[in-house]
């Protein structure tokens, strides 16, 4: 009897968080604090004495920085949703991640215009961004000098001068030196790297430079049975490299109706909902520091802040459910092994990229930022894929894409 009245109490728990707002729901449990000198007390709102209402914070690997364990990632943000920024403050998710290329440069210029609105905020965040599609030390120092003035500050906590690393090869001293300058130039705090491809190998090469600071990849439902990611993440943990997880969600191209149904109903009975289930489950491996979440919605990002407060550990069934669904959707999801496709079509090493594209475009809804990616393949391999002969990826493709179909329908949506 207790266990059920535990879970209606916590279903009630998270579906007002998400009706009412979590600021509101949790207002009377907070004590009144005094924020620091001149920054106004209704933006900057320290993390909570009470544990049982404040987002949990980890130390981000080896640094000496705190951030919470629920990070607001901005690349459906623009200069326009700054009501959103502010409630995430609000609530104590204080780490906010852009890049260079998100929204086309209007993330950067969003986070920029509210900062020049509330200049002294800058204190309170821990502010990542990315050198989108930088190729050596030159074009690196080229995106930070143009993100610093965007964003409209003088530093940023967490620089990923590596974005979506797919070679180690690319963990160069010339990178080496760039960010131990940048560093000296007190421009940075702490260098990291993202991944979208071939994340094991990066993370595993990435784990024998004591001069990366942290690493954010892709980690989710689907992934935790890949062995060989296992043993990198495990190598970076114990190099002290902290973790950033991102797209935790999983999402993929296509999802079928009885399974996503089977899974809804399974955690409803639970007392939250599937997609809370999914942060959940990245959160309990302790290896991570933060989860970095798309929000780009006030209920969005409520329904995630519930999920991190609620106490509730996902049961074996639970793991077994997501399991389930990871395996019946699994020709839908692209995990990312670039070098496999890549090796069966040496001549179109972009089979990955489209999978993205089109899951952006499928997926989160981002139509014209899928259309943008997609214009940077060169022009020449664009006409020819219509015509690709893909069946050989398809024959080493883990997941069981059918490439081909996948491919077809991204030049149909996105050239």
């Amino acid at each position: 009897m207790r266990d059920k009245q535990n879970r209606i109490n916590r279903r009630g728990f998270l579906q007002t968080a998400g009706v009412a707002g979590i600021g509101s729901l949790l207002a009377g449990c907070r004590k009144k604090q005094q924020p620091p000198d001149n920054v106004d007390a209704n933006l900057v709102k320290r993390p909570s004495k009470d544990p049982s209402v404040a987002v949990p914070r980890r130390k981000l690997g080896r640094t000496d920085a705190e951030i919470p364990v629920l990070s607001l990632g901005t690349f459906q943000v623009d200069v326009d949703n700054q009501i959103l920024l502010r409630k995430t403050l609000e609530a104590g998710v204080n780490f906010w991640d852009t890049a260079y290329s998100y929204a086309d440069g209007n993330s950067e210029l969003g986070i920029g215009k509210f900062l020049t609105k509330n200049p002294n905020v800058r204190r309170s965040l821990f502010l990542v961004t990315k050198a989108s599609d930088a190729v050596g030390a030159a074009q690196i120092e080229q995106r930070i000098q143009t993100s610093l003035k965007r964003i409209k500050t003088d530093y940023i906590d967490l620089y990923h001068g590596l974005h979506k690393c797919s070679d180690p090869g690319l963990l160069s001293d010339e990178i080496r030196h760039w960010a131990e300058d940048a560093k000296k130039r007190k421009l940075i705090r702490y260098f990291g790297l993202t991944t979208h491809q071939n994340t094991a190998q990066v993370l595993a090469a990435a784990s024998k430079c004591p001069w990366i600071d942290a690493a954010m990849f892709s980690y989710n439902f689907r992934l935790v049975q890949d062995a060989e990611l296992q043993t990198a993440i495990d190598a970076c943990h114990k190099a002290g490299i902290g973790l950033i997880a991102m797209k935790v969600m999983g999402k993929g191209q296509t999802v079928p109706t009885e399974a996503e149904e089977k899974l809804i109903s399974h955690f409803h009975d639970r007392g939250f909902d599937e997609s809370q289930a999914r942060v959940k489950l990245v959160l309990e491996d302790h290896r991570f520091a933060s989860a970095c979440v798309g929000m780009n919605s006030i209920k969005i990002l409520n329904s995630n802040i519930a999920a991190v407060l609620d106490k509730t550990e996902l049961t074996v069934a639970d793991r077994a459910a997501l399991a389930e669904y990871a395996k019946a959707t699994c020709s839908g999801y692209c995990a990312g092994c670039a070098d496999i496709c890549n090796a069966a079509l040496p001549d179109a090493p972009y089979i990955s990229d489209i999978m993205r594209y089109l899951m952006y475009y499928n997926s989160y809804g981002e139509h014209a930022e899928a259309k943008r990616l997609f214009a940077q393949i060169p022009s020449e391999l664009r006409r020819k894929l219509p015509s690709l002969n893909c069946r050989l990826a398809e024959a080493r493709c883990p997941q069981r894409l059918p490439i081909s179909e996948l491919v077809t329908e991204a030049v149909s949506k996105l050239a």
